[in-house]
This record gives structure tokens, C-alpha cells and sequence, in this order.
């Protein structure tokens, strides 16, 4: 008699390994330490840490936070709350909608690496770890307990390894249970209350008054954002957005008219307004370069063109045109058709050129303007710039009687200059916002999409490729002629230095270039965010001044690494750069399946 051996069905799927986390705890330590953590670290920011106030926020006084220890109290009340979502407290169970572990642990992180920046950074700004008093020592423990707590908790896996351990403690599941159908009204407060809570976000960031805490805030504002990704919240405002698109472009724009009268130091409302003039010219070069594929490296001398032809009609006594003097729509309208002539000029005989050969000859173009500005002084060539000296003293903006250049009383609040010139710019971002999605969503943004896919297919469809490329070129130059003009008055004068390829600060090409590509080419909030970033980190960090160049290329390197559609990215690159294709789109959940933090045990 023969013995038999079973074999297993060819269709025979193999048990997973069960869930288990980095550090070897039981499951109610590891939450425990998540809750205690939290709660301690939150603690700790009303502790004495240092006995000197030479370091920046006064962090001496116990019983109040000063300067970075309100960072630390409010990663370390993110990452209590994350742990009460976990645990299944009622009411809180919206926190955590892919019912993963991921925000946990990021929280946990965003809380431990202001906590130890500011520890590390008292004790090499004040000459050692003496300087630290027992609360310093306290918090830089309470912040290791919720991290420690978050490494333990069991986390489902695609492999063995440390590598894909930590892959999984920071991914977004694919799976997120689909939400309950909610009233419009409800949709709207969501919007209102986020719209309000970015307010005071942004707000913060700009008013931070020293480096230290400008890089305590980027900790937490950073991985908060990255654990309400995770955590799938992110996924379902975006459908609350997507069904009310028109109340959200309201409110935003709601936030943004508010900004002026949070602040009490006009300083700031002038970085509110040269973020919003590099935004606009991002959202301009997002036209040329993120719908219709086209690299623009001269792009920066558009926004010279609508500069110098406003500052010509300005009425200014350096001005060439002396006695004219336009008003400010008629001098808007000048320069954005300025722009528009040259980008058309430019453009007719080189867009038939691709890829790396339009490159290059956008990139002389940009240097030949600004050669061009430069020599126009009456001795290189015709007395129309006054050359290297530029046009100075340019007359503050008169619009309907309101002057620019005072300062003004509106209901109780005081708007100094730059806060008129920000409301101004707000307005025209408003235009330039609806033009943009107009044009995006119209027949010739479609045809600019195709031609940007595959010009050879878009061409044999019956698109014109020369004329659609054309019309961006064009559209894309009269925008940023149009911030131009504001931007001359901003700054008084208007010399030929910043309008080069690359500089130590804005404007610039390979600024405004950066800033499209790390915000998220195609989309209207992309640009606008990577503008306020490259601005704000040479603003706030005096350091990287004079290494500006250094600090994009790092980040430009890191975003193709693990972001390559930006930030804020536009649903189409982000299935063309991931693996995902555009029929494997990831399947949501219903309430009635498995939830994943079951498995995790999270």
C-alpha cells in the first residue's frame, strides 16, 4: 500500500504573517505610553525649560509656554487626541477614517522633533546642556514615550525588513471606508471651520518672529498635514470640496481678504503681498508649464516687462515718458498687453521647437531681456530704462480716491500700505484665479493637456499644436505682466537685477519654476503654496539667504524621490508618476468591511 502525499491546491493563498510592531511591547503598554505620552508632553510646555531668556520665546517662566513650547503643547494634544480616537472613545472615531495606525506615529514624531529641535538648540545657541533646566529634561523625555508607544503598536506589512516596517508606519491605506452622506449645511461648516483654522495657521507661520520657531513650526505643521493624510481626513474634505467647489473659492478668497486685519506690523502684510505677486506669476508660468508641457526658463522677464511699462506710465520723474501718466487700470491693461505682444513675439518662432531646444531659447530670451534693460541707458543704446539705475520713485497707486500709500481706518482696524497693496493683489489673484480655471476647463485647456501628453497623437487628432502652444505662451505672459504692474509700485523702483534665471532672492526663473513644481503643476493651490514656501524659508531663515539655490535643488531632489506630482497634486500626474495605473483605482471600503486597525490592532 502506497502512502499519499497531499499537495496543496495550486490556488492556495499562504497566511500572512500576523501583525507586529518595530519595538516589542504588549498592545496596552504601547497605548498607554501613546496617551500618557501625549498627555505629558502637552504638560511639559508649561515647565521652566532654560534659566535665561537669551534664547528667543522666554522659556523660563513656569506655569506659561513661551515661543516654541506652545509647538510642543500642540503636537503633544494631536497626538492625546489620535490616541483617544484609537482607543474608541466616542465622538472622536472621525479623527481616524482609514482606522490605521499611521497618524499616530506621525504625530508622535512631529511632537518629538520640536521638542528635541528646541532642546538641541538651546544647548548649542547658550553653550551646552547646563543650560537646560528640569523641565527642558522633562519634555525631551515625555516626547520619546508617545514615540516609543507608536513603534510598538502591531502594523500590517507587504515584507520583512526594517525598510518596509517603517513603509507601513507612515503609508495611507488603499482601503478607507466610505463616509455617511452628510446635510449640505453641515459640508459647508466643515469648509468653514477649516478655512478658518488655515487662517490661523498661515497667520502664525508669517507672524513667527525668529528662525527657531519659523523651524518648530514647519515640524508640526508638517507632520500634522502628513497624519491627516494617513489618516484619510484629507481624502474626505476633498470630496466635500469637490461638491461645493464654488462656497469653498468663496470662502478662501473669504481668509485671504481677512489676512491684513490679523496683523498688527504692516512687515508681514508686505510678505503677504510679494507672496501673493510671485503666486500669481507661478499660476501664469503654471499655464506654459504644467498644462501645456512647455519649459519656460525665461519666464521671470514677463513679470520685468509688465514692471518696466508701468513704471514708464507711472508718472515717476525718472520715467523716459516724462508728463505721462496713466491711471492704474489703463497702465494693468499696458503691461499685461506689454507681456502678452512679447510673449507672442517670442513665441511665434521658436515654438515649433521641443523640449530641451525651447529651453534654451527661453532661457536667452530671459537674458537677453534683462542685457536688453540693462544697456537702455543712452550710451549703450536708446534712453528708455536709464539702465542699471532703473526707474525710482515711482508714485504710490490712486484708485478712486483711495491712496495706497496711507495708511487707512476700516471698521476699527488700522491698514497700512502694504495692506492696501494686498487687498489689491487679491482682487487681481481673484481674476487671474477665474481666468485660469476657465481657461483650464475650456476647449483650448483640453486641447493644451493633450499636446502636453503627446503632441504627435494631439497633432494627428486635428489639434493645432503651433497655435494652441501659442495662445498658452501668450495667456501664460499677459498674467504675469499683470502682476508686474503691481510689483512696480510695491517696491517704488524697477532695476534689471532681479529679473535673471537664478538669484539669492525673488523674483527669478528658476524660483518661480521651482515653486510650480513643488506646489503641483496644474492646480491653482499648487503654485500659490510653493510660492509661500520658497519665499517664507529665505524670509524666515536668514541662513539660507545666500543659499537659496542650494536649499531648492535639496528639496526638488526629495520631491521627485517621494512626491513627484507635488504637493498638492492634480489627479492625472499622480496616477502618470505612481505605479497605480488609471483603471487600478484603489477600491473603497464600505462600513460593513474589515476595518484595518482591527488587524493592526491599533
Amino acid at each position: 500500500m502506497t502512502e499519499t502525499t497531499k499537495t496543496p491546491a495550486p490556488d492556495a493563498v499562504p497566511t500572512p504573517p500576523a501583525p507586529r510592531g518595530l519595538i516589542p511591547l504588549p498592545l496596552a503598554a504601547a497605548r498607554a505610553l501613546l496617551l500618557a505620552g501625549g498627555i505629558a508632553t502637552a504638560a511639559s510646555a508649561f515647565l521652566a525649560w532654560t534659566w535665561t531668556d537669551e534664547f528667543p520665546g522666554d522659556l523660563t517662566i513656569n506655569g506659561y509656554p513661551g515661543g516654541l513650547q506652545w509647538l510642543t503643547f500642540t503636537a503633544g494634544v494631536l497626538t492625546a487626541l489620535f490616541a483617544l480616537a484609537a482607543y474608541g472613545i466616542r465622538g472622536l472615531g472621525w479623527l481616524l477614517p482609514a482606522r490605521n495606525n499611521a497618524p499616530l506615529v506621525l504625530t508622535a514624531l512631529g511632537g518629538f522633533a520640536v521638542t528635541w529641535f528646541t532642546v538641541i538648540a538651546i544647548s548649542v545657541e547658550l553653550g551646552g546642556v547646563v543650560n537646560l533646566e528640569p523641565g527642558g529634561w522633562i519634555a525631551a523625555i515625555a516626547a520619546l514615550l508617545p514615540l516609543i508607544g507608536a513603534f510598538a503598536l502591531p502594523q500590517e506589512r507587504t515584507g520583512d525588513g526594517t525598510k518596509e516596517a517603517l513603509k507601513a508606519y507612515v503609508a495611507k491605506p488603499d482601503r478607507i471606508p466610505a463616509p455617511e452622506a452628510s446635510a449640505p449645511w453641515v459640508q459647508r461648516a466643515v469648509i468653514t471651520v477649516v478655512t478658518i483654522i488655515g487662517l490661523g495657521v498661515f497667520t502664525y507661520g508669517i507672524d513667527t518672529e525668529y528662525g527657531e520657531l519659523f523651524v518648530g513650526y514647519l515640524f508640526v505643521v508638517a507632520f500634522a498635514i502628513w497624519a491627516l493624510h494617513t489618516a484619510g481626513l484629507l481624502d474626505r474634505f476633498s470630496a466635500i470640496v469637490a461638491g461645493n467647489r464654488s462656497f469653498t473659492l468663496a470662502m478662501g478668497f473669504a481668509a485671504a481678504i481677512a489676512f491684513p486685519f490679523t496683523q498688527t506690523d504692516d512687515h508681514y502684510a508686505n510678505i503677504g503681498v510679494n507672496i501673493l505677486i510671485f503666486g500669481t506669476v507661478a499660476l501664469g508660468l503654471n499655464i506654459v508649464v504644467g498644462l501645456a508641457g512647455l519649459l519656460d526658463l525665461g519666464y521671470v522677464a514677463f513679470l520685468g516687462v509688465g514692471a518696466y511699462t508701468a513704471a514708464l506710465v507711472s508718472g515717476s520723474e525718472f520715467s523716459t515718458l516724462s508728463g505721462v501718466q496713466l491711471p492704474f487700470w489703463a497702465s494693468a491693461l499696458t503691461g499685461a498687453a506689454a507681456s502678452l505682444v512679447f510673449g507672442v513675439l517670442i513665441g511665434a518662432p521658436t515654438l515649433r521647437l521641443r523640449g530641451d531646444y525651447l529651453a534654451i531659447v527661453t532661457l536667452g530670451f530671459g537674458e537677453i531681456f534683462r542685457i536688453a534693460v540693462n544697456n537702455m541707458d543712452g550710451d549703450s543704446g536708446p534712453d528708455v530704462t536709464n539702465g542699471p539705475n532703473g526707474i525710482a520713485n515711482i508714485p504710490d497707486l490712486n484708485l478712486l480716491g483711495f491712496n495706497f500709500g496711507q495708511a487707512h481706518d476700516i471698521g476699527g482696524f488700522t491698514l497700512g500700505r502694504f495692506a492696501n497693496y494686498y487687498l489689491l493683489m487679491v482682487l487681481i489673484m481673484a481674476i487671474v484665479v477665474l481666468v485660469y480655471t476657465r481657461a483650464a476647463d475650456s476647449r483650448i485647456g483640453r486641447s493644451w493637456i493633450a499636446i502636453r501628453e503627446d503632441e504627435t497623437a494631439a497633432t494627428a487628432m486635428g489639434i493645432n499644436g503651433f497655435r494652441v502652444k501659442l495662445i498658452a505662451f501668450a495667456l501664460g505672459a499677459a498674467l504675469a505682466g499683470l502682476a508686474g504692474t503691481v510689483s512696480a509700485h510695491v517696491t517704488y523702483s524697477v532695476v534689471p537685477t532681479p529679473y535673471q534665471f537664478a538669484g539669492s532672492t525673488p523674483p527669478n526663473s528658476a524660483f518661480l519654476l521651482a515653486a510650480v513644481v513643488l506646489g503641483g503643476m496644474g492646480t491653482v493651490a499648487g503654485p500659490l503654496l510653493g510660492a509661500a514656501l520658497l519665499y517664507l524659508l529665505p524670509e524666515k531663515l536668514v541662513f539660507l539667504q545666500e543659499k537659496s539655490l542650494l536649499a531648492f535643488g535639496i528639496a526638488l531632489i526629495l520631491l521627485m524621490r517621494f512626491r513627484p506630482e507635488g504637493i498638492i497634486a492634480n489627479r492625472r500626474r499622480q496616477l502618470e508618476f505612481h505605479e497605480t495605473g488609471q483603471l487600478d483605482v484603489p477600491k473603497q471600503t464600505t462600513l460593513t468591511d474589515e476595518p484595518a486597525v482591527t488587524k493592526a490592532g491599533a
